[in-house]
């Protein structure tokens, strides 16, 4: 069932700004959707020209949170399961993936931007056994998102934390740290945090990023190897640990995204 409560879960909308582009609505049109804006084409169109690659990673961790959810809603028995900066619906939504594995699954989207939020009314529907619902908030305010999960979930259970391309909008170092505990500290013994974010490895993609920020867009950080294992301090990793987004148990032998400038990884809170 779809569960897009009113109340707390929902938070005052703000007019759909088509004057800059915006990451949700790229991403839409690079994973091939048609929710976007011709300002959003053109900076999609001139990242790829600069960098050609972004294309191939924005799919690469579709397929890995496929790949994460599916172990462990059927490995690791998680029946709970919340995306935090959801983007906009494209083929195989969380939901989806979790409720096809798990029927009984619930999700949680988490996001503030007006166009994702409508999408998730009109759209985001869930199995008759599981339930999806949505919380427009602020990834910058983790401790509000809890307590709006906390009324959606049973946080007393383990819960399967998504963070997939996201962590770099947080751009001082430090919140994004606070950010990644504040979401976990009210987690379950057991619950999983599911990571996917890319690197600063490769110079075409600094270059492509650099010029993407001055759009005025909201910027984006690329950070390095160290940067992102550091998210999962205190975790345990499953294997096989932090890695590229082709290298998490892949579905397919060799796939072509092995060498993606991408992290991901896996990690239970003890």
């Amino acid at each position: 069932m779809t569960d897009a409560t009113s109340g707390p879960d929902q938070g005052p909308e703000t007019k759909i700004n088509t004057d800059v582009p915006q990451s949700a609505r790229i991403w839409n049109y690079w994973l091939g959707g048609t929710d976007n804006y011709e300002v959003d084409r053109l900076a999609g169109d001139a990242y790829v020209s600069l960098y050609p690659g972004i294309v191939p990673i924005a799919r690469a961790g579709r397929y890995f949170m496929d790949r994460a959810i599916r172990f462990l809603a059927l490995e690791r028995g998680i029946r709970q399961f919340m995306d935090c900066g959801t983007g906009l619906p494209t083929v195989d939504n969380t939901h989806e993936m979790a409720q096809r594995a798990a029927p009984d699954a619930r999700v949680v989207y988490v996001d503030n931007d007006p166009l994702v939020l409508a999408h998730a009314r009109a759209l985001l529907t869930g199995t008759a056994a599981g339930r999806t619902s949505y919380i427009d908030c602020d990834l910058h305010d983790p401790k509000t998102i809890m307590a709006r999960a906390a009324e959606i979930l049973d946080l007393s259970q383990p819960v399967g934390l998504l963070l997939i391309g996201v962590m770099g909008h947080i751009v001082d170092p430090d919140e994004a740290f606070g950010v990644v505990r504040g979401l976990l500290e009210p987690l379950a013994s057991g619950s999983y945090l599911i990571l996917h974010d890319s690197t600063d490895q490769n110079e075409a993609f600094n270059a492509a990023q650099r010029a993407y920020d001055e759009t005025g867009a909201i910027p984006f950080r690329l950070r390095g190897p160290d940067f992102i294992r550091a998210y999962f301090d205190g975790l345990e990793m499953e294997e096989p640990g932090l890695v590229t987004s082709g290298a998490w148990r892949p579905d397919v032998a060799g796939i072509e995204v092995e060498e993606l400038p991408t992290l991901c990884a896996v990690a239970r809170k003890p």
